[in-house]
């Protein structure tokens, strides 16, 4: 059985005066090009990436029936690239946040093993049997209170990378326009338009 991640991914968007403007928010009164995307669009642009490996790449494949609809290429990728610029940098604040706690965590846990580890043969003396015991429980607590942090920060920053990539990925992905069946490859200016 085939790997059910895609490599390859296109998002296919209709472009004409009628469907465009499903693709944004009815309520926001600003200019077409700098709306909030329409809840369904961006369901659908989320899931069209959802199978999608690291090093998949995306397209957008925009459809237009006639000639006269290029007009609204540029908005409606404009508006696509700004809303995933806007979640990458969202998630990349939120990765900061979470590598910030995380190492505060640690440098806390750290310093109260540092803490227990010296002051214990301070307090029992090494004569003392009942050092040994309560050496061992300060070892195993040790180990306890480091291991959180130590395995957030090893295991649980891949997910923010993850999505980052993938935001970068929708934010930057080429365009190519389809008019009438014929593919076009969408100019520059729209490919760099972020």
């Amino acid at each position: 059985m085939k790997n059910a991640l895609s490599t390859r991914i296109s998002i296919f968007l209709s472009v004409d005066g009628e469907s465009v403007l499903k693709y944004y928010n009815s309520h926001d009164p600003a200019p077409l090009y700098n709306r909030q995307l329409s809840h369904e669009l961006r369901e659908y642009l989320e899931n069209s990436v959802a199978s999608a490996k690291r090093n998949a790449s995306i397209r957008y494949q925009l459809i237009c029936k006639k000639e006269s609809d290029h007009k609204f290429i540029k908005p409606i990728l404009l508006s696509i690239r700004r809303h995933f610029e806007i979640k990458r940098s969202m998630k990349e604040k939120e990765f900061r946040k979470f590598k910030k706690k995380n190492y505060v965590l640690l440098s806390v846990c750290f310093l109260l093993v540092i803490l227990l580890q010296g002051a214990l043969p301070l307090i029992f003396g090494p004569e003392y049997r009942i050092h040994s015991v309560f050496s061992n429980a300060v070892d195993v607590l040790s180990w306890v209170i480091l291991w959180k942090p130590i395995e957030r920060l090893i295991f649980y920053w891949n997910p923010f990378k993850k999505e980052i990539l993938l935001f970068r990925k929708m934010e930057m992905a080429e365009s190519t326009v389809i008019v009438n069946e014929k593919e076009f490859a969408v100019d520059r200016q729209y490919n760099d338009a972020a």
